[in-house]
């Protein structure tokens, strides 16, 4: 698949930055003051696409472009409607031409240094199509960024929340604990990642049938069943703040009803790569879980580990579960 160009731009450069906003002008300028020392205008660029704020997020970052004379590396491309995360991404991509793209949060600062050791990293790992980086708080201290795919029987591990049935499940366990040596996961966050122009053009853009959330396992997948490798790097370092954009996150953690287009994505991506059975399967295997987690805690007396009705929402478009979902 062919990658579009705008018509302003038709040079190929070495590497595009495409940076999401949804509402958070000041996390991006943020970030964008974090590139300064970082981006050679001559053969890098960064893309902010704005996804329909509906706010002054236009306004504001395009202030903050002039004011600090950045107009010869960074473009701002007001997109019409806001199509969730991989929509917005897509719209990066396809305005530049670029042998390289990195896709940004928002909500990121990147540290002095990871962008051109993640560029080393292209020559060092030529059969890898997709660079992370370690995510990190503020502090330092690191987030867990890599990961296994997510299946029917890592859903039982998820419902459950027990150190018995995790330790049972462990090859299916998702998260990867954090390390600080280079290795290749199955997936990786798209907080920060470096694409290939290869992979693009090999694969395509990102699945917009997803608003947000399993859009990044869905692309790392897809890269890898056409022979891609995904390589983490630690030593390029990146401050994710989290949650800029959206309360899932949040609301996972406190345990309130997240919104819709969560398990609107995991539905989708379930069906997508193990078939309706496989759906099923998940979502059963997921009940199974959670339902020994629940006597656990009716016997001990313990707060739920779940999520408000999430028993009933992972059933969500479970009937039509490649449906492209969009927030009213």
């Amino acid at each position: 698949m062919a990658i579009i160009a705008s018509n302003n731009s038709w040079d190929l450069y070495q590497l595009a930055v495409v940076i999401l906003n949804y509402r958070t002008p000041q996390l991006v300028v943020d970030c964008l003051a974090s590139l300064v020392s970082q981006i050679d205008p001559q053969t890098q660029q960064v893309i902010v696409v704005d996804n329909a704020s509906g706010d002054d997020s236009v306004e504001e970052i395009e202030k903050a472009i002039a004011n600090n004379n950045w107009q010869d590396w960074v473009r701002l491309l007001p997109s019409d409607v806001n199509g969730g995360f991989s929509a917005g991404n897509n719209l990066g991509i396809q305005a530049i031409r670029a042998e390289n793209y990195l896709l940004l949060n928002s909500d990121t600062i990147v540290r002095p240094g990871a962008i051109q050791t993640l560029l080393v990293a292209l020559e060092q790992y030529p059969e890898a199509g997709l660079f992370s980086p370690r995510l990190e708080w503020p502090d330092g201290t690191p987030q867990i960024s890599c990961f296994r795919d997510h299946s029917p029987l890592s859903e039982m591990i998820d419902g459950a929340r027990t150190s018995v049935i995790t330790k049972l499940l462990q090859p299916f366990d998702v998260p990867i604990p954090v390390t600080e040596q280079s290795f290749e996961p199955q997936w990786t966050s798209f907080a920060c990642v470096l694409i290939r122009r290869s992979v693009v053009e090999q694969i395509g853009l990102m699945d917009d049938g997803y608003f947000m959330y399993y859009d990044d396992i869905d692309y790392c997948r897809r890269a890898r069943q056409a022979a891609w490798k995904i390589r983490y790097i630690p030593q390029a370092s990146v401050v994710h703040l989290r949650g800029g954009s959206g309360s899932v996150k949040s609301d996972v953690a406190s345990r309130k009803r997240p919104r819709p287009y969560l398990y609107a994505s995991r539905s989708r991506y379930f069906a997508k790569f193990y078939g309706p059975l496989g759906l099923a399967l998940a979502n059963l295997g997921w009940l199974g879980g959670w339902g020994i987690a629940a006597l656990r805690e009716i016997l001990g007396q313990k707060e739920p580990h779940t999520c408000d009705r999430q028993w009933q929402d992972i059933w969500f478009q479970w009937r039509q579960p490649l449906k492209p979902y969009r927030p009213e």
